[in-house]
This record gives C-alpha cells, sequence and structure tokens, in this order.
C-alpha cells in the first residue's frame, strides 16, 4: 500500500499523546503502517529504518509533527481528517458553559490564566526542557521535569536556581511523584499514611509505595528526584531539600530515602543531615554499605526495595520487621530447573524500570554471579550487543539510548517484545526476568500485550529442545487502574511465574541457575 504523510508545522506534542494518535489511526479500516511523531533528526532516522521517511517527512523541522499513512488514498483522507480533529480539540478546552477556549500553550500563558497554580509537570525533547523548566520555576512553580537526556550541567543550573528561590524540582527524568495526594507520571493508587519518600529511583519508589501500601500503610509524601540528581556533578540538591520536606512535614512520621549508591561526598552529606532529623529514617541505597550508617542511630539500612518498605512500616509501628529471605521456588520452577538443556546456563532480564535493573544487578553479584547491563553497577561489565562472555544479562529498557525518540517501555512495549524474542532464541538463556508496572500513564493491559510474546517465546524455546522459564512481578495495587490481580492471572495462564517483588524475583531467577541441576 502507498505512504501518505501529513506535516503540522510547529506542532508539538508528547510520546504518550504521539503514540496514542498512532493507535487510533492504527485502527481505522482501510489503514497499514501509522507512525505519529515529531520530525526529530533521532525519529527521521527511526522512520527511514521501517521504511516510512515520506519526502515530506524528510523535510519536516524538529519541531513539526508528521503523520505517516500506509493505505488507499481515501482510507488515507480519513485517517488524516481524524488526526485533524483529534488535534483540534487537544488546543480547546470548555468552560463549562458550552464555551469553547483554547488551552495555554506555555507556561507563562497558564500563569496568566490561573492564580492557584503550584506545579507544573513539563515533558518535552530534553533540548527544550531546562528553558521550559526555568519559566515555571522562576513564576513560582514547582517542577517535575518527566523529560530525559537533559544534559546534566543543565539540571544543576535549574535546580540551584530553584533552590534559591524556595522551589523544588523533581527530575529531569524523573517518572514518579505523589504530592499531597496526587499521583504524578506512573505512580500507583496507594492509600495515604504516615510513610513519607524521597527517591532517586522511579520505579523503586514505585514498588516502595505499593508494598507499604500492601502492608496496610500509606504515604503522606513521595518525592521523586531524578536518577542523576546524587551525582557529584549535581550534588544531590533535591533529595536534600525534599528531606528537609519531610523533616517538617507534621504528616509524615517515618522517611524513605532510595537510590543506587551516591557519589562519596553526596552520600555524606545527606547522610549526615539526615541523622539530624527527629524521625526514623530508612536508606536503601541500592549496592551500597550499610558501614556507612554507623553511629547514625535514627537511621535504619535496608538492602533490597522489599526491606525499605518493610523497615518503614516496622519503624512507624515501633516493630522491628527483619530483611526478607528467598521463597522456595514453586514446584512449577523446580520442574523447569530439572529440565533446562546443558547449555541453559544465563540469566536474561528485560527491565522497564532501571532501578529493577539495579536490585537484580545487586543481588546475582552476591550470589557470585558476574552480571553485565547498560546500566552497570560495576562499570567494568557494561553490556556490549553481540559480545561474548555475557553470560548473564540485565537491561534496563528504560534508560536514555532507548527513550530517545521514542515512548517509554512502560507506554509502548515495542522494544522489550523484541528484546524477548531474540533472548528466546539463544540457547543459553536459562530464564526470562521481566517486570511488571502499572498505575497511571502505564499501558492499560501490560500484562496481555506480553502473554503473546511469551507464549511465542516459549514455543520457540521448545521448538529446538529446550524449556524456558519466565519469571515476573507486577509492581501495582489493585486500585491501579489495570488491577494487580487480574494481571498477575493474566500472567499465570500464559504460564509466567509470579513473585509478590522484585526483590523475590531476582532471588527466584538466580536459583533457577544454580548448580546443581540434577
Amino acid at each position: 500500500m502507498p505512504l501518505r504523510a501529513r506535516v503540522k508545522t510547529g506542532f508539538y506534542k508528547d510520546s504518550v499523546a504521539l503514540m496514542r494518535l498512532s493507535e487510533t489511526l492504527g485502527k481505522l479500516p482501510g489503514i497499514g503502517k501509522v507512525t505519529v511523531v515529531m520530525a526529530t533528526p533521532a525519529n527521521k532516522d527511526i522512520l527511514k529504518d521501517a521504511g516510512l521517511l515520506t519526502t515530506e517527512a524528510e523535510k519536516a523541522k524538529p519541531d513539526d509533527l508528521v503523520a505517516v499513512v500506509e493505505g488507499s488514498v481515501a482510507a488515507t483522507e480519513q485517517a488524516f481528517a481524524v488526526l485533524d480533529e483529534l488535534l483540534a480539540a487537544s488546543t480547546t478546552t470548555s468552560d463549562g458553559g458550552g464555551a469553547i477556549k483554547a488551552r495555554p500553550r506555555a507556561i507563562a500563558q497558564a500563569l496568566a490564566a490561573r492564580n492557584d497554580l503550584t506545579l507544573a509537570l513539563i515533558s518535552v525533547p530534553g533540548p527544550f526542557a531546562a528553558a521550559e523548566a526555568l519559566k515555571a520555576v522562576r513564576g513560582g512553580l514547582d517542577v517535575l521535569l518527566f523529560s530525559d537526556n537533559v544534559p546534566i550541567e543543565q539540571e544543576r543550573a535549574i535546580k540551584e536556581v530553584a533552590r534559591a528561590k524556595g522551589r523544588l524540582v523533581m527530575g529531569p527524568d524523573c517518572g514518579t511523584a505523589i504530592v499531597g495526594g496526587v499521583p504524578l507520571g506512573f505512580a500507583n493508587v496507594v492509600r495515604r499514611g504516615r510513610i513519607g519518600l524521597v527517591a532517586a529511583s522511579g520505579t523503586g519508589l514505585q514498588q516502595a509505595t505499593c508494598l507499604i501500601d500492601g502492608l496496610g500503610e500509606g504515604v503522606s509524601q513521595a518525592i521523586g528526584t531524578g536518577g542523576r540528581d546524587v551525582s557529584a556533578a549535581v550534588g544531590g540538591i533535591t533529595m536534600r531539600q525534599g528531606l528537609a520536606m519531610l523533616a517538617d512535614d507534621p504528616a509524615t512520621k517515618v522517611i524513605v530515602m532510595m537510590a543506587k549508591p551516591p557519589a562519596p561526598a553526596v552520600a555524606v552529606a545527606i547522610l549526615d543531615q539526615a541523622a539530624r532529623v527527629k524521625k526514623p529514617v530508612v536508606v536503601n541505597f541500592l549496592g551500597g554499605d550499610a558501614a556507612a550508617l554507623r553511629g547514625r542511630k535514627n537511621l535504619i539500612w535496608a538492602e533490597t526495595l522489599e526491606d525499605a518498605a518493610s523497615a518503614a512500616v516496622g519503624a512507624l509501628r515501633r516493630k522491628k520487621i527483619g530483611p526478607a529471605k528467598p521463597d522456595k521456588p514453586p514446584a512449577s520452577a523446580a520442574s523447569a530447573r530439572r529440565r533446562l538443556a546443558p547449555g541453559q546456563i544465563g540469566l536474561r532480564a528485560l527491565f522497564s524500570g532501571g532501578t529493577f535493573c539495579a536490585e537484580a544487578q545487586m543481588l546475582w553479584r552476591l550470589a557470585g554471579l558476574r552480571v553485565h547491563s547498560n546500566v552497570p553497577l560495576d562499570k567494568t561489565l557494561a553490556w556490549r550487543a553481540g559480545a561474548k562472555g555475557q553470560t548473564h544479562v540485565a537491561l534496563d529498557l528504560g534508560s536514555d539510548e532507548y527513550t530517545l525518540g521514542r515512548p517509554h517501555p512502560m507506554i509502548d512495549p515495542t522494544e522489550r517484545l523484541a528484546a524477548i524474542a531474540r533472548a528466546a532464541k539463544d540457547p543459553t538463556v536459562a530464564v526470562l526476568l521481566l517486570d511488571v508496572v502499572l498505575g497511571f500513564g502505564a499501558h492499560a493491559d501490560p500484562a496481555g500485550v506480553l502473554v503473546p510474546a511469551i507464549r511465542a517465546a516459549q514455543a520457540t524455546a521448545k521448538r529446538n529442545g529446550r524449556v524456558l522459564p519466565i519469571v515476573c512481578f507486577v509492581c501495582g495495587t489493585e486500585a491501579d487502574p489495570q488491577k494487580r490481580s487480574q494481571q498477575e492471572a493474566t500472567l499465570r495462564q500464559a504460564g509466567a511465574i509470579l513473585t509478590a517483588s522484585s526483590t523475590r524475583a531476582a532471588w527466584l531467577a538466580a536459583a533457577l541457575v544454580a548448580r546443581p541441576r540434577r
């Protein structure tokens, strides 16, 4: 079928909106391939690789929206008409009395229209994000900066301005927060309560808040900082601001701090500040050293994400809860382990959450396994596609190199589905580990979209005389739009092995490759 393109000059939409537009047009009769993207150089490369780069799309500028549609002239004309209607509707709003008015297209317009605004959620391409964040901060707003691929020197500059003005910048690349009971980004539906969290880890924050909710307690505030906040280049500016806010918040009785290990000097500054807080503070620096807390009596070390949630609940109830322990492998896992072929020796984890990737590396390292990753805790174990000697691999498919010009895998699973198929063809893979993350902004049915890939992967292994156990965990709650129990039931029906947390999933995956098997 022929290709046709429509270019909307200077019309920006974020990756989530673009994906939804593509899905809507793709369901129209007579339509084949569809893509709606911003015409950035990276996206043009993607269009070219997919055979979708038309002359019009190639000439479009980075701030132009371009839709490429495959189909007959009549079908594509209908698709473009629907596109025009959807885009027009997105730029207007009703005042409740039937009158239609244009939505603000800039932060200054929004501030002029409303005097009760307190926070801006910014999701624009990385090169433009810092400028928008500064406009919001100077306008007196706190910021959740969802955008990634923002230069780190710009991150520090934004946060320094915000700190001087008494404002908070969560991000860049901040995917989750709960502020005043309002979930932002990929947050989950959890009960309100007395535990406050500040985290340089989005999915870590989601897992901890969900586990706290599952233990019967709730969250006062959950502040995301962006993963680079605790680097030497940024200095933990938002982490320290968030810690101070939670320390002063009368609704918060216990604080949880979460991150991959901060830069040494930053860790010292953060822990010194935490030690002065007159509340219990749980410290979960994945892969860090508990010895750093020695002599700081109000600080509680948590090795894993599950331990962080349990320790916070224990501190709140004034009842010590010990660290989590690995579950006994279920019968289905034990059976699969016995049937692994001699050459099946490797772990393969394909995460949509970066913190889950870090936790798996830490736990597998403690089990004596050398794990290669695109976001390695040990820089000598950087993963390289196609390189030999990479027996155990943990990939974060939500890292910047995978999301440049593409939606996050928690929104669009296309990249992960392809990675699952590749793993199934690798005769050395003994177990595949997947996270399934629920919440606002995430895919409406993440388990459902994984099921065909899981079944196809296991069929591929079977055709080649192998078994392929697939371990999954669901990060979410029953109150989430996707409903945790339904997602888990879908995965079980597809033959996946379910665990209760990311921590237990990593332990089980490691147990499946432990020797001896027979």
